[in-house]
């Protein structure tokens, strides 16, 4: 008779372990530009290029992996992600131009996209209630706590061992991870009927994506009224528009978005997306800091440290507000707080103290904000996904955190520099936060539309199918 498995504490590890590999290890690379230049000889706009690939790739697959988790197995889905971030990695120890470095990166993508939704749905699959909700914190501390430690933890290896060995460390929680989820049985969804795989509809995804990005961050020196500028938009609608009427007439397709009924699964989505967004205020102030105000790289990554604590110390509070009042409350308040936080940076007429200690705060807030919306965010979509599409509605729900991602940060960017060509870097500066100020809403009025007030863990949770190992053929 098989016995009913229940997670550990030695399976949250090994999913933390596995879920830094990206958040903190491949994300690292925003820091070591300088490093990485000097040492493979490329050129800046290929760095740039190869450092955008793994969030884009991430995001372009993390839906297909969702997917495929939930047919081929959570576990084993999970440690295809693993085996691809040592490869990954290895590629980046090994390269001494730019094709292992662009290879590297995309595979690295490839990782996240396959570990991200995996991982939640196994979480979802082998813990209950209060449980699921602390493994969804740990899972958070990684995600969350990973980004914010990525910017510091890669200038001080960067600059007492070499970059490089980033990646060699990042090799090392790989196979650690995946020795410590090896008694961890397989999971996968009850389906009916045969698999297909919707390879048109994954087509029209990247290409549409490919011209999103494109458009985004080339625009400016193509020109904005540009015959190729404009041929990226049109492609750009286009491609949503015949995704959408794509896939709504598919059986098997790549999104379902019939998910979307869902007003919490909706809510959840909707607003990760716009919060990750704001990850722009990063790349606008620290730039800002160190050429409007002279700070040096490591200056610049000290004013962060406060946004690293604030988002550690509050996941569980978040965590536990959730359990007291639903979700919808801390979700809303961590929101105001990233708003806030944000908002603040963009006062550049203060003079340089005032300025640095209201940055500061502003990052305290920025990280106090996301750390209480973080684990309610991710419980909420967990729990409001349907029984038998875990992985791909998780898979939604990262995607929306590594698209959020890219593109705040592409837009956030290109806002600045736009506005540089013009106008004075404070000016600059100012436009480029009140970008990702309008993120911050948008993700505010998205919760109070979409997540209702007794919103928080379905009560009554089915499990999905648990297949005993032994039976395996």
């Amino acid at each position: 008779m098989e016995t009913e498995y229940k997670g550990t504490n030695k399976l949250i590890i090994g999913i933390v372990f596995g879920v830094i590999t990206f958040w903190l290890f491949a994300q690292s690379m925003v820091n070591i530009v300088p490093a990485v230049q000097t040492d493979l000889g490329v050129s800046l706009s290929i760095l740039n290029v190869a450092i955008s690939l793994t969030a884009l790739f991430s995001g372009m697959f993390i839906v297909v992996a969702g997917g495929l988790a939930d047919r081929m197995g959570r576990k084993k889905v999970t440690y295809v992600g693993l085996i691809l971030s040592v490869i990954g990695s290895l590629c980046l120890v090994l390269a001494n131009g730019s094709v292992l470095l662009v290879a590297g990166r995309i595979l690295q993508g490839l990782s996240a996209a396959a570990i991200m939704p995996a991982t939640i749905a196994l979480m979802k699959e082998y813990f209950e209630g209060a449980e699921r909700q602390r493994a969804l914190s740990y899972w958070s501390i990684g995600s969350w706590g990973g980004s914010g430690l990525c910017s510091f933890f890669g200038g001080v290896i960067a600059t007492s061992i070499g970059w490089k060995w980033i990646f060699v460390i990042s090799i090392v929680f790989t196979l650690l991870a995946m020795w410590l989820m090896k008694d961890t049985p397989e999971s996968r969804a009850q389906t009916e009927g045969k698999f297909k795989f919707d390879y048109g509809g994954l087509g029209i995804f990247i290409i549409t994506m490919l011209a999103l990005n494109v458009f985004i961050t080339q625009g400016a020196d193509f020109g904005w009224t540009s015959p190729l500028t404009i041929t990226l938009a049109v492609v750009t609608i286009i491609g949503i528009y015949g995704f959408i009427k794509y896939e709504n007439n598919r059986e098997h397709a790549l999104i379902d978005f019939k998910m979307f009924k869902n007003k919490p699964y909706t809510g959840a989505t909707i607003s990760n997306f716009l919060l990750n967004a704001v990850a722009g205020t990063l790349i606008v102030a620290n730039t800002y800091v160190q050429i409007g105000r002279g700070f040096s790289s490591f200056q610049s990554g000290m004013l962060t440290l406060g946004y690293l604590a604030a988002v550690l110390g509050m996941i569980r509070v978040g965590e536990k507000i959730m359990q007291r009042t639903g979700a919808r409350n801390p979700m809303l308040w961590g929101t105001t707080l990233t708003l806030i936080g944000v908002a603040v940076m963009g006062l550049t007429f203060l003079p340089d103290l005032l300025y640095t200690i209201t940055v500061f705060g502003g990052f305290i807030l920025f990280g106090l904000g996301l750390g209480m919306y973080a684990t309610p965010s991710t419980d909420t979509a967990v729990s409001h996904a349907p029984e038998n599409k875990v992985g791909e509605a998780s898979g939604v729900y990262k995607m929306a955190s590594s698209l959020g991602n890219a593109f705040g940060v592409a837009i956030s960017a290109t806002v600045y520099s736009t506005v540089m060509l013009y106008f004075s870097v404070e000016v600059a500066a100012t436009a480029g936060i009140i970008t990702n100020v309008i993120f911050a809403i948008l993700s505010l009025l998205s919760i109070m539309f979409f997540v209702p007030k007794d919103s928080g863990s379905s009560p009554n949770v089915r499990p999905s199918v648990r297949v005993n190992p032994a039976k395996q053929s």
